[in-house]
């Protein structure tokens, strides 16, 4: 195999966020900037010689030409086996089972999540370890600065792969691997789900459903498992097909963007189950007739009821949440006696709770949750989970949701997202929160007394690595909290996420709508963070 060596110049724009590297197409599309960061991924790490790369994503644009580019430097760079999902398409979920199930090194996946796609839009690439979870904080922080000095890259001389063909050739020692994207991870739900018991209530119509796969990537996982393997109606996925700028969609699955699904689960015709996921397919919505279910309380309701999952029916070891996602699920841990882990938001902080065992499920308010059946987040399997959880308990969603609130009582929750904010406000808005910490424990709001005011840092308790700076809390005496947190998420400019959380036992208000509910932790919020005031904006631009 001929390799060649580029001289090439650093770029200082790539240090990976939340989930990798994510930028405008056109920021990839410069000259030696895909290339650069790859081998940046590379040169930091050791012994992948004649290993075997997974490779895949989300099929956004510049997906394909991006595939191309990245088999001829890891050719280059010594890889021994390239495992490609068909079409170049693979869903994080997917990914990283792929890795754990073959014993891969590791794989790129390349997605910017539920982030827009198109020529003018978003794309991202991220690394994930041979745990299939993403790279942790030491392994992005060293890509980081290997990018700052790298001076060239190495890429082989070949033809472009043909990404269509399931099957495998060898090219000058190199194994190329594509397989059907779905079929390892369709047998994986298989053997967590109760697949006989979900088509029988499928076909005798006890579960209606409609699932939007909002022409992103789990189009495809939707369409064999819902259809095909559990005999749900060919229109029961809609948008089921992915395309490169997803059909000019916001695959971003939530009340506003997946609209559609939203508007026929709230009408009179509504089945009794309806779900939505993102790009990449890690995210997931679930709805029921009449109701929207929030991500914190979808994760307390699955950890409440993991007893009745064939794989989970011995019970959980834990549970873990990110910091900013509601205290729902820290009651079931309580009342289970089981642990209950407090974590960044980063999929990556779940890794090693999962590793060690010491958690079964875990989950975060930005519509992810997964378990120790791969190291990723998992649309489709929250979906297949609430599925079986229907029809285990023989109840709809909303009286599921609604006996979990009696038991366990109701925390009243919300995000406001302010998007594209400038990155200096930004900034400033968070150095200011910081000035008022120490002031603000004792003061009294109305009602709210102030417990606590802090900005989070992670001890993870396997490792023991610190994770600083990782959000800002203000916890009441009354359990209600109000959190601020810069999201790493977005390309432009900055997203302030601002999370409101009050605790509600009494069931006779459970009823409340979140944004009346919450309205004085809303401008109390405003009062400390002054976002309206500082960008002239009057609203913000999502409320989830």
């Amino acid at each position: 195999m001929q390799i060649q060596t580029i001289t090439t110049q650093p770029y200082n724009d790539q240090n990976p966020g939340t989930s990798g590297l994510r930028k405008k197409v056109k920021v990839f599309q410069q000259k030696g900037y895909l290339e650069n960061f790859v081998q940046a991924i590379f040169d930091s790490l050791e012994g992948y010689t004649g290993k075997s790369l997974v490779l895949g994503g989300d099929g956004r644009y510049f997906n394909r030409v991006a595939i191309q580019t990245i088999i001829k430097i890891a050719a280059a760079n010594g890889f021994g086996e390239l495992i490609i999902g068909q079409g170049g398409l693979l869903s994080t979920p997917a990914a990283s089972h792929v890795i754990r199930k073959y014993g891969a090194f590791g794989g790129l996946i390349l997605s910017a999540s539920h982030n827009p796609g198109g020529p003018n839009e978003d794309f991202g690439i991220k690394y994930n370890v041979s745990n299939g979870g993403p790279a942790p904080e030491k392994d992005t922080g060293a890509f980081y600065q290997r990018s700052l000095v790298i001076d060239n890259y190495k890429t082989a001389v070949m033809d472009d792969v043909d990404l269509d063909c399931i099957g495998s050739q060898e090219i000058d020692g190199l194994k190329i691997t594509i397989i059907d994207p779905v079929n390892d991870y369709a047998e994986l739900m298989q053997s967590i789900f109760d697949f006989n018991l979900l088509k029988q209530s499928i076909s005798s119509g006890y579960i209606t459903l409609m699932f939007d796969a909002m022409s992103a990537i789990t189009g495809p996982y939707a369409k064999r498992i819902l259809i095909d393997m559990l005999g749900a109606p060919a229109d029961s996925v809609i948008n089921g097909t992915p395309l490169e700028d997803f059909g000019g969609h916001h695959p971003d699955p939530n009340l506003a963007h997946a609209h559609e699904l939203a508007e026929k689960m709230f009408s009179d015709s509504a089945p009794v189950f309806g779900a939505a996921s993102d790009g990449d397919g890690d995210r997931n919505m679930i709805t029921g007739s009449q109701i929207f279910v929030t991500p914190s309380d979808s994760l307390a309701i699955m950890a409440a009821n993991a007893h009745l999952i064939p794989a989970y029916a011995k019970g959980l070891s834990g549970v873990a949440r990110s910091m900013p996602t509601s205290q729902a699920v820290d009651r079931v841990a309580a009342s289970y006696k089981i642990p209950c882990y407090e974590t960044p938001t980063g999929w990556k902080f779940f890794g090693n709770l999962l590793d060690a065992g010491k958690i079964t499920l875990c989950g975060e308010e930005s519509f992810g949750t997964g378990s120790n059946h791969v190291r990723e987040k998992d649309g489709l399997w929250a979906v297949l989970f609430w599925l079986n959880l229907i029809a285990q308990r023989r109840q709809s969603v909303a009286d599921i949701v609604h006996e979990h609130w009696q038991k366990f009582g109701r925390d009243i929750y919300c995000r406001h997202d302010y998007e594209a904010v400038e990155t200096p406000i930004a900034n400033s808005i968070v150095d200011n929160l910081r000035k008022q910490l120490p002031e603000l424990p004792g003061q009294v709001f109305g009602d709210y007394t102030v417990k606590f005011a802090d900005e989070f840092c992670y001890e993870d308790s396997v490792d023991g690595s610190i994770s600083k700076n990782q959000g800002i809390r203000i916890g009441f005496e009354n359990g209600s909290r109000i959190v601020f947190r810069l999201s790493g998420t977005g390309t432009v400019g900055a997203t302030l996420r601002i999370y409101l959380e009050k605790y509600e036992p009494d069931a006779s208000l459970h009823n409340q709508d979140a944004q009346i509910a919450l309205a004085f932790l809303i401008d109390l919020a405003e009062q400390l963070c002054e976002v309206k005031k500082l960008t002239g904006r009057t609203a913000p631009d999502v409320i989830t």
